[in-house]
């Protein structure tokens, strides 16, 4: 029988999202090493980033997919989209995610569209609005407004309502006495 962290990593997909050349001038000559921004995510509810150094390739995403794996954060959903328009930020980068109907699709850049469908999200638009271009940063900013997303249920919890009861538990308005009567 497998264990329960072998069946998970055989359900996780992963993404290579973008690779840094970093070389370093020594006396002999140029040293290279690579820096490869990895995403993993499971297609339905879970999805994290990573990024992995090393001399090869191979071995900066193995050590990227790692990472990743540590670093998932759970995607909140209202049916095929996310459930409020939100904005994350990272440093300079500023990512905004928006809802929109079923049948529009995953609307976004290289690193926000692998974010995107890999936690499951189907239609979404989003837009990234910061002063830079940075993947890793974008990465990172798009994590953050995803931790920072809220469902309905999530919020009326925090506000000390139920969910479905909320119209109920309004004040009732009181009838204010006309000058006639």
């Amino acid at each position: 029988m497998p264990r329960r962290n072998e069946t998970e990593a055989a359900e996780l997909q992963e993404r290579v999202v973008a690779i840094n050349r970093v070389s370093k001038v020594v006396k002999g000559g140029k040293r290279f090493r690579f820096a490869v921004l990895v995403v993993v995510g499971d297609g339905a509810s879970q999805v994290g980033t990573g990024i992995g150094k090393a001399k090869e390739i191979a071995e900066a995403v193995r050590k990227g997919i790692e990472k990743a794996k540590k670093n998932m954060v759970s995607v909140r959903h209202a049916g095929n989209t996310i459930p409020h328009p939100v904005v994350g930020e990272f440093g300079a980068a500023r990512v905004l995610l928006k809802p929109c109907p079923e049948g529009t699709g995953v609307i976004a850049g290289g690193v926000v569209r692998a974010i995107m469908e890999l936690g499951g999200v189907k239609d979404v638009v989003t837009k990234v609005t910061g002063r830079t271009s940075n993947a890793i940063n974008i990465a990172h900013a798009t994590l953050e407004a995803i931790r920072i997303t809220r469902t309905e249920d999530e919020i009326m919890k925090l506000r000390g309502l139920a969910a479905d009861n909320s119209a109920e538990e309004a004040p009732a308005e009181e009838a204010v006495p006309t000058v006639g009567e």
